[in-house]
């Protein structure tokens, strides 16, 4: 949700959960042809120290099942690529810095009639997005 607001405030408009393409993306920019995944750390294994965290029951199943989520991943990416669509990944540890958020999805969606940030997110306000909730983990 996090993420959607921010987004939403940047001037972006997108669908949800483009059901016919593959992957499902999480938010969906079809004018643009650019999708955005948002990835838990642990379910999509990824570099971070949550991301990395070994599961200490039942490994067995774990492991497959995340290194399958991962072949997944890269499938489905390279699919949209495959396609013509652009694809940006945000990993859940990336949420809790919205000014640096808030420049990559500039970056990767292009212009719009707003400003470059929302209003009170570079201003070091600790709560930019109204509803935003810090993870204190």
């Amino acid at each position: 949700m996090a993420v959607r607001r921010l987004v939403y405030s940047l001037g972006y408009r997108y669908r949800l959960h483009g059901a016919e393409l593959p992957g499902k993306p999480d938010l969906v920019f079809p004018g643009r042809r650019k999708v955005i995944f948002v990835h838990g750390c642990f379910w999509h294994s990824h570099d971070c120290k949550r991301g990395q965290r070994v599961p200490s029951t039942r490994q067995d199943y774990w492991m497959p099942k995340l290194a399958r989520n991962r072949e997944r991943d890269a499938r489905n990416v390279a699919s949209l690529v495959q396609s013509g669509w652009s694809v940006m990944t945000i990993w859940e540890c990336q949420i809790k810095d919205a000014p640096a958020l808030a420049e990559r999805i500039n970056n990767f969606l292009g212009s719009t009639s707003r400003k470059l940030l929302p209003e009170g997110v570079s201003s070091g306000m600790d709560n930019p997005i109204k509803g935003w909730k810090e993870n204190k983990t």
